[in-house]
């Protein structure tokens, strides 16, 4: 049934996203941290989520699809990626996420460069991903540049908000790229940070190749609260600086990135209302600056009320985007291990799925099958969370997605050992 279902998703011609379609009979979950409902209904239209949960009619015209046995769940969007500005690791000519030779840092707006038809869009979209938050990396200075939210579906435009973040570095990599010490590096960045109230200020700074004029005019939307700065640290003693900002630019819109020693100054943090993009999984202290690194850290942080969502960041094979839902699946697991702290379903589902739009505000357009937000149906032969589980239909914007990649076809390619009149290479 599976296989016959992919093939029609895939032959199927695309309907266009004002089409009215009623997803029935599943477990819908909404991703807004409720737990699941059985026998639930999702509506889109128009390219949105109209109606979603239990006894909700379908609406006169629409298209039925029979969810029975599956599970209808927003796509997963994924925190803090290269993706469409990263194509081929160690392939120089496939990387723009860092510019070691620009005089810019602050400035630098990724979105120029994002490119739809690389092959890790669709292998992640296959995994049930649909958006992604794309952050630059940090080069000349602390400060990577402006990242962006993309959507993952298989046409020529993934833009869905362009300059959606601000991204810089402290700890480890900010002593590293801002002068030499993690002292140096907080000199630099308020130095910027004031000169983004008045960019003539940059001109001394700019005379040293530290800042430049439009850097610090990039940053004037993040001092005024208009664009979230989302902040890399790791240990205490680099969280508390980054919170320290927030004292200094009451209107800056803070946002954690790691915090893998989060867990340590958990009520902190929830007193300053700051949201926390994590890796969920880092129990091991591979650097100095994550020495207290504990797999308890999201379910802890959680507990004391700071809002979290997770992302690959930190992780060894950061690529993968689409095993956040193995990784929000072990969260779940940890409520069943003594004197660990998990997340229940509900909870775990959403720090992949809402939690990270929610950080940088924009959880009313993505993330959840909320009504009005964007038509990304994702539906599952099973529960997503587990890794048996895979999607058999995909859509984004109410627009249904190819279910192939590069994957897919290499499969189906190489299924038939006979050659034909040309190498396998060579057929398409």
């Amino acid at each position: 049934m599976r296989v016959l279902l992919l093939a029609l998703t895939a032959l199927a011609p695309v309907p266009a996203a004002a089409e009215t379609i009623a997803f029935t009979n599943g477990m819908v979950a909404i991703g807004d941290g409720s737990q699941p409902i059985p026998n639930g209904t999702v509506v889109i239209a128009n390219g949105r989520v109209t109606a979603a949960g239990a006894n909700v009619p379908v609406p006169a015209g629409a298209r039925t699809i029979d969810a029975s046995g599956k599970w209808i769940a927003p796509g997963i969007v994924a925190g803090m990626t290269t993706l469409g500005i990263v194509d081929g690791y160690g392939m120089g000519e496939t990387n723009d996420a860092s510019a070691r030779s620009s005089p810019f840092s602050a400035a630098i707006d990724i979105a120029p460069a994002l490119d739809p038809s690389g092959q890790g869009i669709a292998t992640e979209r296959m995994g049930g991903v649909t958006r992604a938050l794309v952050m630059p990396a940090a080069a000349n200075t602390m400060f990577a540049g402006q990242g962006a939210v993309i959507d993952l579906g298989a046409d020529v435009d993934p833009l869905t908000k362009a300059r959606a973040f601000q991204y810089i570095e402290l700890g480890e990599t900010a002593a590293q790229r801002g002068g030499g010490s993690r002292p140096a590096a907080h000199v630099l960045l308020r130095a910027a940070l004031a000169a983004a109230k008045n960019p003539a200020l940059a001109a001394g700074l700019e005379r040293d190749a530290l800042i430049t004029r439009q850097d610090a005019v990039a940053l004037q939307p993040v001092i005024e609260g208009k664009m979230p700065l989302l902040v890399h640290a790791e240990r205490v003693t680099d969280i508390r600086a980054a919170l320290d900002l927030k004292r200094e630019f009451p209107a800056l819109k803070l946002v954690l990135v790691g915090a893998t020693e989060g867990w340590r100054i958990a009520g902190d943090i929830a007193a300053a209302h700051v949201p926390v993009i994590a890796a969920s999984l880092i129990d091991l202290p591979e650097q100095f600056e994550n020495l207290s690194a504990t797999q308890s850290n999201v379910g802890r942080m959680t507990r004391a009320g700071v809002m979290v969502a997770i992302s690959t960041v930190d992780m060894s094979e950061g690529p993968y985007q689409s095993k956040l839902a193995q990784y929000a699946g072990n969260l779940v697991a940890l409520t069943k291990v003594p004197g660990a702290s998990g997340l229940d379903w509900g909870q775990a589902f959403a720090t992949i799925t809402s939690k990270p739009a929610a950080a940088i505000g924009m959880d009313g357009e993505i993330g959840s099958l909320r009504p009005g937000r964007r038509a990304d149906v994702v539906v599952w032969d099973g529960d997503p969370l587990e890794l048996s589980s895979a999607p058999v239909a995909i859509y984004i914007d109410g627009v249904a997605q190819p279910m192939v990649d590069r994957q897919t076809r290499l499969r189906d390619r190489y299924a038939t050992p006979q050659e034909g009149k040309l190498p396998k290479a060579y057929e398409r």
